[in-house]
């Protein structure tokens, strides 16, 4: 493939005159074509409208692929569905301007599971980045698609034949309360992603917190926790000889002093490991609130974490 190349248009585009871009390549595009775009059309008919720095966007996409095109002899522009219309402004421009052949490739947007666009600017996107996006998040992401697009998705995002994709379907519609497809469609991109041991990850994180699963927590790293848990609070704590679950709670900050607090663990508001305290005045166990790892996953009410660290033991 040779080598990649990262360019920043704000190297060419913030030294270009703006009379000579209006009177260059701006006066190549005609305004008839420019409207009637349905990206366009649908801006212009909502409440907001278009502004003329929207309107402007496809003009100066287009000139990116012209320049890039001129100084590095790029002749493919690929992106979303949704910039099908910038691609083909930057297609127009680069034949009228060149007369060289140049293409456009497109691919489908991949949409959250309420149908909205996933992206940055959304605030939903999905990264490849580990910090950005944890194995276990991205393989629940995949994991909960809908029926109605899994099968693409297995086409689109894993290298599996398409005979065993089309097996995969046949026995999802005998068994669909299984989610086989979802289920290798997350295994197959978290594999690829993070390999085989981000797999792993993944699924260790499933078990911890939806099937409070002791043995998962036990051979989850520090850097597993903090990916499930990103919200919750870290703290280190010496166990002292008849330390008990109240005592836990009030040095970690996670319940009010007072009645209040009592309480909250007499409620069956406070969880250790995925089991539910309700006495107040039991005793720490080893191997049981204390894991052979030395943490304590202690829930608080529904989404109050806390990662207990215990030191010394």
């Amino acid at each position: 493939l040779g080598r990649a190349a990262l360019l920043d248009n704000a190297r060419w585009l913030g030294r270009e005159p703006l009379l000579r871009f209006l009177g260059g390549a701006a006066g190549r595009l005609r305004m008839g074509t420019l409207l009637s775009r349905q990206s366009c059309q649908a801006r212009l008919r909502s409440a907001e409208g278009m502004s003329l720095a929207e309107f402007l966007y496809p003009a100066l996409q287009a000139y990116d692929f012209l320049h890039l095109h001129q100084h590095h002899g790029c002749r493919v522009q690929l992106g979303g569905h949704d910039q099908m219309g910038n691609i083909m402004s930057g297609y127009e421009l680069v034949t009228k301007m060149t007369g060289t052949d140049v293409f456009g490739i497109t691919v489908p947007l991949i949409t959250s599971t309420t149908g909205d666009k996933l992206g940055k600017t959304a605030g939903n996107a999905v990264w490849l980045n580990r910090d950005k996006t944890s194995p276990f998040e991205l393989y629940q992401f995949f994991v909960r698609q809908q029926d109605n697009v899994v099968e693409k998705y297995l086409k689109l995002f894993t290298f599996l034949p398409l005979e065993e994709i089309a097996h995969i379907m046949e026995m999802h519609a005998k068994e669909p309360e299984k989610w086989g497809p979802q289920k290798r469609l997350a295994a197959e991109v978290t594999k690829l992603v993070h390999g085989r041991e981000g797999l792993e990850s993944a699924k260790r994180c499933t078990k911890a917190l939806y099937y409070s699963s002791v043995e998962a927590l036990e051979e989850m790293s520090d850097q597993e926790l903090q990916e499930l848990f990103r919200q919750a609070t870290s703290a280190e704590l010496m166990l002292e000889p008849g330390m008990t679950v109240l005592d836990l709670c009030r040095k970690a900050n996670a319940i009010p002093d007072g009645p209040s607090g009592y309480r909250k663990i007499t409620d069956g508001g406070v969880s250790i490991n995925g089991n539910r305290v309700t006495n107040p005045e039991t005793v720490l166990i080893l191997g049981q609130h204390i894991l052979n790892n030395g943490v304590s996953l202690l829930r608080v009410g529904k989404k109050n974490y806390y990662i207990i660290k215990w030191l010394q033991l």
